[in-house]
């Protein structure tokens, strides 16, 4: 059977979910600033269950919500730490690991991967999703007196939202680029001519991801719809296995250790629609594995470090039918390194009643997570409070201060 526009379509939600949760090449993008401070930005894609991240058993509404949450370890009596990042317990224990909970983005009820991550990256508001523009990470560099590129190689996809914009930025990705070929694009095309709109969509969650289809396919009129699924499981499968955490973490390291101050890099697999006790311990290994490859490589430099780890929204309170969750709203930063003042949660916690619940299914945030992470670049750069609500972050309240920084 060749592969219709129908069945593009029936397949084209899970395959546009699988793209932005789970991109294919992962840059790394890097600057240099007037400081000696190191700052690393890790971007969760999928969506992270903050609830199965930090978990807040001393919340008798959390039990009900998830029966079956597993082995923990304790944090303050109140948040116990998922297993799946047992290995990082005893940054905890020395004051080098923390977490912010019940925090979002301005991102509602949309639920997309793709505007969600947008968003986080972007730094803006509601009124600016969808709109042309640079990354909070970028906007902050071009606030550093001094800051400039630092020289590094540039293969596959380039950058991110997160660091785009006029400061100067260098890239580097871990994998040889994977590019859509001409026969795949004319697939694509062919398919879908009679809707720009969702041929459009398409061909940029693809280009996001720089899927290499065509070298597993050829267009052609036999072409089925197994062919095509089946050349993007080994275009994501091949991906996967080149691109590991331990290479991203060294070259950052290599490179904070020289000029480079702020590095960039995202990792994927954090949406658990399904068998989460499974599936969630799959995507914190790389996460564990990246924090620990940084602290391993950056030597004393590690006390001047602090790497934070945000996702584009949180997750459902209950676990579905299949076992996972949801795309929800609240979720948990992440902060670890030398410079962090760790050993703590920090969260005006909402609780887990029904009543407490955003829309009666998900974690309320209780704080903008902009607000953390212009307090992280004060305290790490010295940008005053008004260039971080009017310029990094446009139409932010930064409110007080969480001295998430020694």
């Amino acid at each position: 059977m060749t592969l219709t526009r129908r069945q593009m379509l029936r397949r084209s939600a899970a395959l546009g979910c699988c793209l932005a949760a789970n991109p294919l090449v992962t840059p790394v993008t890097l600057a240099s600033a007037p400081s000696d401070n190191r700052l690393v930005v890790i971007i969760l894609r999928g969506g992270l269950d903050g609830l199965g991240l930090v978990q807040p058993r001393g919340d008798a509404g959390f039990a009900a919500l998830r029966p079956d949450s597993g082995a923990a370890l304790d944090l303050d009596g109140f948040f116990a730490l998922h297993d799946g990042l047992a290995s990082l317990h005893p940054l905890w224990q020395a004051g080098q690991l923390g977490f912010v909970h019940a925090v979002s983005t301005p991102y509602r009820d949309r639920r997309s991967h793709f505007d969600g991550q947008d968003m986080l990256e972007a730094g803006t508001g509601m009124d600016a999703l969808g709109r042309n523009r640079s990354g909070w990470l970028n906007r902050a560099l071009a606030h550093l007196p001094g800051a400039a590129s630092r020289t590094a190689y540039a293969i596959g996809r380039a950058d991110m939202l997160l660091t785009r914009g006029a400061a100067p930025v260098a890239n580097w990705a871990p994998d040889a680029a994977l590019t859509l070929s001409s026969q795949a694009e004319l697939l694509l095309e062919r398919v879908m001519h009679d809707d720009p709109l969702f041929r459009d969509a398409t061909l940029e969650a693809i280009a996001l991801s720089a899927t290499d289809l065509g070298g597993a396919m050829t267009a052609t009129d036999t072409t089925t719809s197994g062919d095509m699924m089946n050349a993007m499981s080994e275009s994501v499968r091949a991906a996967r296995t080149g691109t590991q955490p331990e290479t991203i973490a060294r070259f950052a390291a290599t490179q904070l250790r020289a000029e480079t101050r702020i590095a960039a890099f995202s990792l994927g697999g954090f949406d658990t629609h399904s068998r989460q006790e499974r599936n969630l311990p799959r995507a914190l290994g790389p996460l564990s594995t990246a924090i620990l490859t940084l602290q391993a490589e950056l030597g004393p430099l590690w006390a001047r470090t602090t790497i934070v780890a945000v996702t584009e929204f949180g997750r459902t309170a209950r676990l579905n039918g299949s076992g996972g969750t949801d795309h929800g709203t609240a979720g948990a930063m992440l902060l670890a390194g030398g410079a962090v003042r760790g050993g703590r949660v920090v969260a005006d916690w909402p609780g887990l009643a029904e009543a407490d619940l955003y829309q009666r299914r998900d974690l309320r945030p209780t704080r903008d997570l902009r607000a953390h992470l212009a307090w992280l670049l004060a305290g790490l750069y010295g940008l005053d409070r008004t260039t971080l609500e009017a310029e990094v972050f446009p139409g932010l309240d930064m409110g007080t201060d969480p001295r998430l920084i020694l």
